[in-house]
């Protein structure tokens, strides 16, 4: 099973990250537009739609407020056999935040892929969580 993680730095509060991060029904106006184009609720899940085509119906796990961390699964994939992801962001002080998105995925041969998603919503969310 391929295993990514990747941290950002940003500078803004915690709980301005936080509350951007739980906000599963508006990611792509809060946290990384652009990157993601539309998001719809349905259920225990949300529909994202990623600028390049991509939609992924992603059912919420949960969202826990004191650790701050978002986890949800990607299902119905036809790529993905298995693909479980968290966000989760940690106080830096000095009015900065460290970002952590890990993603454990099936078949590692789209790793890649996943990994070049997840850098560029990185890159994403660095720069709209800072603006």
């Amino acid at each position: 099973m391929a295993s990514i993680r990747k941290e950002i730095v940003v500078t803004a509060p915690v709980e301005d990250v936080w509350a951007a991060i739980r906000d599963v029904g508006a990611p792509h106006k809060r946290l990384a537009p652009g990157f993601l184009v539309d998001t719809r609720l349905e259920g225990d899940a949300r529909v994202v739609t990623f600028a390049n085509g991509l939609v992924a119906r992603e059912r919420i796990v949960d969202v826990d407020d004191a650790a701050r961390r978002l986890c949800w699964a990607v299902v119905g994939s036809p790529r993905l056999t298995h693909h479980n992801a968290s966000l989760q962001v940690f106080a830096e002080g000095g009015g900065r935040s460290r970002v952590v998105w890990i993603a454990d995925l099936l078949p590692d041969e789209i790793a890649g892929d996943i990994r070049g998603l997840i850098e560029q919503g990185m890159t994403v969310m660095k720069k709209t969580l800072e603006g």
